[in-house]
């Protein structure tokens, strides 16, 4: 089964509802599937014996799997690249619904794991406790890519057309309403590739995982669009594949204001067709 294969893609659900209105009655209704998604991690210890570990359960739409669990490894700093993956598979029976909800990542031999890593959300410091200054400090020690020299340059009429170009992308959205999704863009505003899930850091971990396992990274000439608001965790991801440019149709965090400064990227908030805001690095915005 190849990486594209992983979890059967059963992503919408047909369902009987009651519907009150002008249109009432009985009638089929679409919904997005949300479905957990067990990631095991196969490695080996330095003495050359091989351990798995479950190390994420996510809830997500099902479909992309392999994407999904590669661009988790890599935006929490357990892999550094494509060539650290040895395989991608799913592990276990499927389950009631058909669906296979475990996939396991084997790692290439001599491959080092330093599984504290995937406790980033409880950033603490002596000084501070946990705090926005100990997650900016932790992310700098992982990140391996510097995008303050990033050259990518957008004019302001491609980037108000991001939100219709990727609304057009997201088919299962179309059918049911439920969806968040990222687009990967480029200078020119043309979105090449799509994801979507019901969760908005899985749609951009398919993202990343597709470009890690085509081994493109950095993304550093690319920005991604994505369809709600913008956090510190998307600026994390999106740091991590080296892309130096996120703009949100939707209102970004304060924490996200700072990693954008930080870090040297351009963030973009509120992204409508005729206006939007930018947080930081205005320079790459023609």
């Amino acid at each position: 089964m190849s990486v594209a294969d992983i979890g059967a893609l059963k992503s919408v659900k047909r369902l009987k509802i009651r519907r009150f209105g002008a249109d009432a009655g009985i009638c089929d209704d679409a919904v997005a599937t949300e479905e957990p998604l067990e990631i095991r991690l196969a490695y080996s210890h330095p003495d050359g014996r091989r351990a798995q570990q479950s190390i994420s359960i996510t809830m997500r739409t099902p479909g992309n799997d392999g994407e999904l669990a590669a661009g988790f490894l890599l935006t929490e700093g357990i892999i550094a690249g494509a060539a650290e993956i040895e395989a991608i598979g799913p592990c276990g029976p499927p389950a009631a619904n058909g669906l296979i909800n475990v996939v396991r990542v084997d790692l290439a031999a001599g491959v080092e794991v330093d599984l504290a890593r995937l406790e980033r959300h409880f950033y603490t410091s002596s000084s501070c406790g946990v705090c926005g200054k100990a997650s900016l400090e932790a992310v700098a020690i992982q990140g391996r890519y510097d995008l303050h020299s990033a050259a990518l340059q957008v004019s302001a009429k491609a980037l108000g057309g991001l939100p219709e170009r990727l609304r057009a992308l997201q088919s299962v959205f179309e059918r049911t309403g439920g969806l968040h999704a990222s687009g990967l863009f480029d200078s020119s505003g043309q979105v090449h590739v799509s994801r979507e899930d019901v969760g908005r850091h899985n749609a951009l971990d398919k993202l990343i995982g597709q470009a890690l396992l085509k081994d493109e990274l950095p993304l550093d000439e690319y920005g991604v669009v994505v369809s709600g608001r913008a956090s510190f965790e998307l600026m994390q991801k999106a740091m991590m594949a080296g892309i130096p440019m996120l703009a949100a149709v939707g209102a970004p965090s304060s924490l996200a204001v700072e990693f954008a400064e930080e870090f040297g990227m351009t963030l973009v908030g509120f992204l409508k067709a005729d206006r939007f805001n930018v947080y930081s690095r205005p320079d790459r915005i023609r």
